[in-house]
C-alpha cells in the first residue's frame, strides 16, 4: 500500500491522518517530499508551508518550524505551531506583517524576532491563495 500516518503534534493539540500518499514539509535545506516506505530520517523544519496529500487532494498548513521524525511506516511532525488553510485569517495575518515591518525600524528590537514575525505573516499571506 502506497500509504502512511501523520501524527502532527503541537504544544497544544495532536491531529492525526491516515491514508496520506504524499506530504511536503519546509526543512531547513529547503522543500522535502515524502511517501509511503520513505528511509527513516530526522528532519529539523522551519517557518514555511506544509502540503498534504489525501485522498488526491491537497491541503495547505502554515508552520512556524519544529521537527519531523519520519519513519517507513509514518511521519510524526512535532511543530511548534500549525495552521489549516481554512481556519486562517488574512487580516490578523495582514496586521501581523505591518506590526513586523514596522518593528524593523526601531533602534531597540531584536532583528531576529522581527524578520521571524515578517516571515510567519507572509507564509500566512501566501497560503490565502491556495484556500
Amino acid at each position: 500500500m502506497n500509504k502512511f500516518q501523520l501524527d502532527i503534534i503541537t504544544p497544544t493539540s495532536i491531529i492525526s491522518y491516515d491514508n496520506i500518499s504524499y506530504l511536503r514539509i519546509p526543512s531547513l535545506d529547503g522543500l522535502t517530499g515524502i511517501q509511503a516506505k520513505h528511509a527513516a530520517s530526522i528532519i529539523a523544519l522551519t517557518i514555511g508551508e506544509i502540503k498534504i496529500t489525501i485522498n488526491g487532494k491537497n491541503r495547505y498548513f502554515s508552520t512556524s518550524g519544529g521537527y519531523s521524525d519520519i519513519k517507513p511506516e509514518g511521519v510524526q511532525l512535532l511543530l511548534e505551531t500549525i495552521e489549516d488553510t481554512k481556519t486562517l485569517d488574512q487580516e490578523r495575518a495582514t496586521k501581523s506583517l505591518n506590526r513586523a515591518q514596522k518593528r524593523l525600524d526601531e533602534k531597540s528590537i531584536d532583528m531576529d524576532r522581527a524578520q521571524k514575525s515578517i516571515l510567519r505573516a507572509k507564509n500566512r499571506l501566501n497560503l490565502f491563495k491556495k484556500k
